[in-house]
């Protein structure tokens, strides 16, 4: 309990297997007996909808039960704030809860123990939880759920190295504390993911599978997660991806430059890295996700060169592919200077006749300085949006390489190199301005691994 609070604190996190099946059973409750569902009749009501066929495309390895069991199983833990740990140092506040330095402990409450009911109140708007990634998000299931609007992990890229795997989900999280510190506990096992290991994938996708199904759920309705990732794995990635947050909901993969010299001890010198993104509800995501910045090259794009009153502008094709054109899209077109331009095969006009003569009329067709080129559109400064689309070719010129992600935290930590290729801030401040606003929630949860 808070110190001066007689509130009871909740040790177990949400239940989010339980909470599946109160939704499904309020949608089916015809197919429940006796507390179980049957099968055959659920079969039943979906009709065609429903398959059994042996053979179907689906995603499957060795491992997948426990995977899914692990998220099944809740946590019995709870959250302690760690006043002293924090910077500023600051005292509970007044309701109890705890500000900006939280750990995960198992089991147990004691003074200033922080429930999992209600969201954290810090001053700094940021928090860092110490634990497990899998208990911690079991645990912050209960006040972020549905509220978080961009997820951000860079986890294991499973190169063949080795990483802590922990295959028994049922110790509590101060037992995985105390082995994830190399210190064995008993009936903890750990092992490691050597690229000889027969189970090579597989470990790596149920290590993975629980966390990513515990992430969609924290995400809001118009979420997205971004998930850093390399060839090893990136094929793996997006098939469970495709499974836990719906294939319709993959939004892109980019491409980043993470370095811009040439490996000569390899047979190709590999410079990129993914970034993979999915949302919870992509039409929502695409509605919120943001522009960039125009940049000067941008700008640079706009000039006048007809005087236009309405100030600078740029001209973009007015002809598009035909696959989904209608029969008024397609017509002739006489330039000033008597020309006539006949659409390419394949290409229709993006506008329909009546529509391309208004803009003619409003003088928002460019036919060159001499009247006699291929039609385009002007699209002005002053009405153009404000930024640019994203794309998905990262180049490191924008968003830095890995070198300048190690030079910058070698730099903060005073000399000492304590991660392996971190990110660059770049990256990472671009991930946010597409992804969130400036009040949303932001989670790492594989953050200083």
């Amino acid at each position: 309990m808070a110190p001066g609070n007689d509130t009871k604190l909740p040790l177990t996190s949400r239940d989010a297997h339980a909470e599946r099946l109160a939704q499904f059973r309020e949608l089916f409750p015809e197919t429940f007996t006796e507390g179980k569902t049957d099968l055959k009749k659920l079969a039943q009501l979906l009709g065609d909808a429903a398959t059994d066929a042996p053979e179907r495309y689906g995603l499957s390895w060795s491992g997948k039960s426990e995977a899914i069991r692990a998220i099944q199983i809740t946590s019995p833990g709870t959250l302690l704030p760690c006043s002293a740990e924090s910077w500023p140092p600051l005292p509970f506040a007044a309701d109890g809860r705890a500000r900006h330095s939280v750990r995960a402990a198992g089991g147990t409450s004691g003074d200033g123990a922080q429930g999992t009911d209600a969201p954290y109140q810090n001053t700094s708007e940021n928090l860092i939880i110490e634990g497990d990634n899998l208990e911690t998000l079991k645990l912050l299931q209960g006040g972020y759920h549905g509220r978080v609007k961009m997820i951000y992990i860079d986890p294991p890229y499973n190169t063949g190295g080795e990483f802590i795997y922990p295959d028994n989900y049922k110790e509590g999280l101060a037992d995985y504390l105390r082995f994830s510190g190399q210190v064995s506990g008993e009936g903890i096992r750990l092992t490691t993911n050597a690229e000889t290991d027969g189970r090579y994938h597989s470990k790596w996708l149920t290590m993975m599978y629980p966390r990513l199904f515990l992430a969609r759920n924290l995400l809001r309705e118009d979420g997205v997660i971004f998930v850093s990732i390399d060839d090893h794995e990136v094929h793996n990635l997006r098939a469970v991806m495709n499974e836990i947050f719906g294939e319709e909901n993959f939004v892109a993969v980019f491409i980043w430059e993470k370095r811009t010299t040439r490996e000569n001890r390899r047979v190709f010198s590999f410079n990129h890295d993914y970034v993979v993104c999915y949302a919870r509800q992509k039409d929502l995501f695409e509605l919120s996700r943001n522009l960039l910045p125009l940049t000067e090259e941008a700008f640079a794009r706009y000039s006048n060169p007809d005087d236009d009153a309405r100030g600078n502008w740029q001209s973009v094709s007015l002809n598009a592919q035909a696959g989904h054109a209608t029969k008024d899209q397609f017509y002739t077109i006489t330039t000033p200077s008597g020309r006539v331009v006949e659409l390419p095969s394949g290409r229709c006009w993006a506008v329909t006749k009546p529509r391309f003569e208004e803009l003619v009329q409003d003088n928002r067709v460019w036919f060159g300085s001499k009247g006699d080129n291929v039609p385009r559109r002007k699209i002005f400064l002053s009405e153009a949006r404000e930024g640019l689309t994203p794309h998905t070719l990262w180049k490191a010129a924008e968003v830095g390489t890995t070198d300048s992600g190690n030079k910058e935290l070698i730099e903060i930590l005073g000399g000492q190199q304590i991660f392996d290729s971190p990110k660059p801030t770049e990256l990472l401040s671009r991930l946010i301005a597409v992804g969130s606003g400036r009040e949303d929630i932001i989670l790492d949860f594989f953050a200083g691994s």
